[in-house]
């Protein structure tokens, strides 16, 4: 159970990726747009299966700072206004593990949905509209 819990955290804001390292003799350094993809948020996850909100746009998304939630878990605030997800060590971890997983996953559904990691203009305003159902 202790090798979840990383002994370091390292935040480089510079190349903007947070460095796990655990007492097992693994590291793992997780970039801030494949954390900020992979938000245990239920603005990302939703409130059930089949309602995850696919991120596009954080190509460029930093890690602004990491907050610690008691002895379980760490908050990541985002440049982009984005701090509601609570990251568990066990999450953490899995991310480490599986990252080249779930980012070709990801990368994959972006590419379904006809979406890109680069973010719109700044001066760029969007409006979705939902299709009426016929009656």
């Amino acid at each position: 159970m202790t090798n979840i819990v990383p002994t370091d955290i390292r935040l480089h804001k510079k190349s903007a990726t947070l460095e796990l390292v655990y007492a097992d003799g693994i590291t793992h350094a997780l970039s801030a747009e494949f954390l900020r993809v992979h938000s245990p948020s239920a603005e990302v996850r939703g409130h059930g299966i089949g309602q995850e909100v696919l991120q596009s746009g954080k190509r460029h998304v930093k890690l602004t700072n990491v907050q610690s939630v008691g002895n379980y878990a760490v908050k990541l605030v985002f440049d982009d206004g984005h701090d509601t997800g609570i990251y568990s060590w066990d999450y953490l971890r899995e991310l480490g593990e599986d990252e080249k997983e779930l980012w070709n996953t990801y990368l994959a559904k972006l590419q379904e949905a006809g979406e890109t990691r680069e973010p719109l203009p700044a001066d760029t305003q969007v409006i979705q509209i939902k299709p009426v159902a016929d009656n």
